[in-house]
C-alpha cells in the first residue's frame, strides 16, 4: 500500500501564501488553502476531504499541485483552452456557402433540409474537416460568414439558369411571392 500523500515542507514565503490565501474572498482560493494547510498539519488526505466535504481525489490534486507551482498553487488558474484548434480550414468559407445552397439530397442526406449536423457531416465527407464538428461548431463558422442559422434552410433554387433568387420574397412560412 502506498503511504499516505502530503505536501513537502513548505518554505516561508509559500507558508506565508497560504495564510494570504485563507482570508481570500475567492471560494477556489480559500479551499485550496484549507486543503494545504491541514496537508502541512500533518492530517491524511481522506481526513482533510472528510473535514472539508470534498474528494480525497481533489486533495491530492491540490498536494500535487503545490508540488509543481510552488506559492502560486492556491491561486485559481485559467480554464482557457491551451491551444485553440481551427474548426475548419482557412479559405472553405465560400465552398461552404455554396454547399448549403445545394440540395442536401445531391450529397446522399435524406432530407431536402440541411441541418448544422448535416451540413458538418458534408464537410467531412468532402475532406473539408478532419473530423465531423457538432452542429454548434457548423453555425459558428456560419456566423463568421455572416449567416445566421436559425432553423433548418430550404434554399429557393430554380433549374432555370434565368432564374434569380432576388425576385422573390418569402413571407413567413408560406410560399415565395415575387416582387414587382
Amino acid at each position: 500500500m502506498k503511504p499516505p500523500l502530503f505536501v513537502r515542507p513548505l518554505t516561508a514565503v509559500e507558508a506565508a501564501a497560504i495564510r494570504v490565501a485563507l482570508r481570500s474572498p475567492d471560494a477556489f482560493t480559500l479551499r485550496r488553502a484549507q486543503l494545504l494547510s491541514a496537508s502541512a498539519a500533518g492530517t491524511q488526505p481522506a481526513a482533510i476531504a472528510a473535514a472539508l466535504r470534498c474528494a480525497s481525489q481533489t486533495v491530492r490534486d491540490a498536494i500535487r499541485a503545490s508540488h509543481r507551482e510552488g506559492p502560486a498553487c492556491p491561486e485559481a488558474k485559467s480554464r482557457a483552452p491551451k491551444t485553440v484548434h481551427a474548426a475548419r480550414p482557412r479559405g472553405r468559407g465560400a465552398d461552404l456557402r455554396a454547399l448549403l445552397h445545394q440540395s442536401p439530397r445531391a450529397f446522399g442526406r435524406p432530407t431536402s433540409l440541411w441541418t448544422p449536423a448535416g451540413a458538418a457531416r458534408a464537410c467531412f465527407d468532402r475532406g473539408w474537416t478532419a473530423r465531423v464538428l457538432s452542429g454548434e461548431d457548423i453555425r459558428l463558422v456560419l456566423q463568421r460568414l455572416g449567416v445566421s442559422w436559425k432553423r433548418a434552410k430550404h434554399w429557393l433554387t430554380s433549374p432555370d439558369p434565368s432564374w434569380s433568387p432576388r425576385r422573390f420574397v418569402t413571407r413567413g412560412p408560406g410560399r415565395p411571392v415575387p416582387t414587382r
